[in-house]
């Protein structure tokens, strides 16, 4: 008799399951739709290898460059896009 292991698999998707029993709990739909945003963009660093704090914090200090100038691209700071163009330099890694 073979037994199948999807430890994996169930680690992967546990995150989702605990979220998705929180996301009830929101208040409204619009903080839940926040929620979800905010949820699927660290999903996506994740899935980039990218460290989420220096992303955010990269992110946070030119959104505001993107909001005025609007021959920027947004996608440009998607985790994955992020990651290529290299923007995080000099950062230390984070003590957690």
């Amino acid at each position: 008799m073979t037994s199948w292991v999807n430890n994996l698999a169930e680690n992967a998707i546990r995150p989702l399951a605990v979220g998705r029993k929180g996301y009830l709990f929101c208040g409204n739909h619009d903080a839940a739709e926040n929620a979800a945003i905010m949820y699927s963009l660290l999903g996506c660093c994740k899935a980039s290898d990218v460290n989420p704090r220096q992303w955010l914090t990269d992110v946070f200090s030119k959104i505001a460059l993107y909001n005025s100038n609007y021959d920027l691209d947004l996608a440009d700071l998607l985790p994955h896009n992020w990651k290529k163009s290299n923007h995080c330099r000099n950062f230390p890694e984070s003590s957690n």
